[in-house]
């Protein structure tokens, strides 16, 4: 049975502990003397969500931390998925930490290419791992798809967010658009991602992260257009998944075995 190398398992697990630890001491310390959040409520970024949608990092750290355990499993290690992420996950943890050090110490064009490097890991993990129907067992489905799935719907998010906290400090103020504009702009960017996400990979983690970010931003801005904008986004989301599970349920049981990202129920 091939299995990942020892080495590889290692790895993962190394990689994820720094990451949690310098995020610990990002906030514990802080870093440079201010948190990550201090840092981007700094910026007059129309795009940031309410400061309670950034406790969305435990559950994308739980979720990591079951994905390291299992990989570190005999049935993990032989897991197809596991193997075909190979040292994408390390790749990814070492971007997610660099962007940490380059955010707290003011480096933000060098903040957007860690998180560049970042998203495009994951989506080649995502990638790579294909489908959450086509999951050999419920534990993959569990412990490596939902996990990626989450943590590539918020990394989509703070990519964009990272973007705009970047040029405001090259001193780009959205011109000739206005802040509200581009902010709606990339709101519907973020809607087109999560109805593909619904419809292609029939996943629902990664809608789920966007309609929390969703409502983080209509409850935080008051930028014209913005709040409204973000509300519809939500709602379209959340109608389009609704839409999906009425679609799944409605299969010939026979064909129920396709199970989505979020979903609990089974044939």
């Amino acid at each position: 049975m091939t299995r990942i190398p020892a080495s590889l398992m290692i790895t993962n697990v190394v990689t994820l502990v720094a990451t949690l630890v310098l995020n610990g001491l990002a906030t514990g310390l802080p870093l440079n003397g201010r948190t990550t959040g201090e840092i981007s409520d700094s910026f007059p970024n129309v795009f940031a969500p309410a400061g309670y949608v950034f406790s969305i990092w435990g559950i994308i750290y739980v979720a990591l931390i079951t994905f390291t355990a299992y990989q570190a499993t005999a049935t993990g290690r032989a897991s197809r998925a596991v193997q075909r992420i190979g040292w994408w996950f390390a790749i990814s943890g070492v971007a997610n930490s660099v962007w940490i050090l380059f955010w707290h110490y003011g480096m933000f064009p060098a903040t957007m290419a860690s998180m560049i490097v970042l998203v495009a890991s994951l989506c080649v993990i995502v990638s790579r791992i294909g489908l959450p129907k086509n999951a050999t067992t419920k534990a993959e489905r569990w412990m490596v798809h939902l996990p990626f799935s989450i943590y590539i719907g918020w990394i989509s998010v703070a990519t964009i967010a990272n973007a705009a906290v970047t040029l405001l400090d090259l001193g780009w103020d959205g011109g000739p658009l206005s802040p509200g504009t581009w902010t709606v702009t990339l709101i519907a960017i973020a809607l087109c991602l999560g109805v593909w996400f619904i419809v292609q990979r029939e996943d629902l983690a990664y809608p789920s992260v966007l309609i929390w970010a969703f409502i983080g931003i209509a409850v935080k801005q008051v930028e014209p257009w913005v709040p409204e904008g973000a509300t519809i986004a939500s709602g379209i989301l959340a109608l389009f998944a609704v839409w999906r599970v009425v679609t799944w349920l409605t299969l010939p049981r026979s064909t129920q075995g396709r199970d989505i990202a979020l979903g609990a129920v089974t044939s």
